[in-house]
């Protein structure tokens, strides 16, 4: 579930929790019935966060489903509350940790979720990734971040370094989005995750680019997949244009080398966020 409507203008009441769960649990048992056990929910804090609506979903479709801490700064800081702007990276990160600690809504986050504009960073968004790396140090909680260009991945990264956070705890989200693939083969030698998501059947073709070239260069275990799927859209009737999630499962995974299935969706993933990789997941 995603709210655009701004961190000025989100607020409780804005939908239904009801209709929400009916329209996404089938979505979910259709992903489970593909052997998906596990779904990390992106959605940050001010764009339409509801741990307790998706526990309660995930219990529905019988799927596990991962809330987060964080915020999003990309989009021009449009979904970033004020206090965002007032204090710095290490109130920021008491506040995230504090969620960590605590759970919202009795939820506890597994992963911090950031999102960064293009680079060069500015002031926000450098700060942003500093209470993600702190956040990091002092949970062991991984880091994602909505980032679309690679220079801006690697600025990342370097923040990461100075607050001595291991850049196996930063994932770049979106790293399909730079064409410059050499950036792809830079982040993954730093050793930082390199997410390729969107996947689509139009995009299938550069998804498997990429994914050949880090296989090529010895990489792929610092690769990750996603459709970036989903979802109900807070404000369009019925949901808007919800996507499912089983295209990976049954367009994409059919094209990779088998060898590299359960690597992509069980063990790296695993290493990335820091759970024990079953069967299936």
């Amino acid at each position: 579930m995603v709210d655009f409507a701004g961190a000025d203008r989100i607020r409780p009441g804005r939908y239904s929790p009801a209709d929400v769960l009916r329209i996404a649990a089938p979505k979910l048992r259709q992903v489970r019935q593909c052997g998906c056990q596990r779904l990390l929910e992106c959605t940050p804090n001010f764009l339409g966060r509801d741990p307790a609506l998706m526990l309660e979903i995930g219990r529905a479709a019988g799927i596990e489903i991962w809330t987060n801490t964080g915020l999003y700064g990309a989009g021009g800081h449009k979904y970033l509350p004020q206090y965002a702007f007032q204090e710095t990276a290490a109130r920021l990160a008491r506040r995230w940790i504090g969620e960590f600690e605590k759970g919202v809504d009795g939820v506890r986050p597994r992963f911090v979720k950031i999102g960064v504009n293009a680079a060069p960073l500015s002031e926000t968004d450098r700060k942003l990734a500093r209470a993600a790396a702190i956040t990091s140090r002092e949970t062991g909680l991984t880091a994602a971040s909505h980032t679309g260009g690679g220079v801006a991945a690697m600025e990342q990264i370097a923040v990461f370094e100075q607050e001595r956070v291991p850049p196996s705890r930063f994932v770049w989200v979106h790293a399909q989005s730079e064409k410059d693939r050499s950036f792809h083969e830079r982040a993954a030698r730093a050793g930082a995750w390199v997410e390729f998501d969107g996947i689509a059947p139009e995009t299938a073709d550069w998804h498997l680019e990429c994914l050949r070239l880090m296989s090529r260069r010895g990489l792929l275990g610092k690769a990750l997949i996603s459709q970036d799927a989903g979802w109900y859209h807070v404000g369009e009737p019925g949901g808007g244009d919800y996507r499912g999630y089983t295209y990976l499962y049954t367009g994409f995974l059919p094209r990779l080398d088998p060898a590299w299935a359960r690597l992509l969706l069980v063990v790296n993933p695993g290493k990335a966020f820091g759970f024990a990789a079953g069967p299936q997941a």
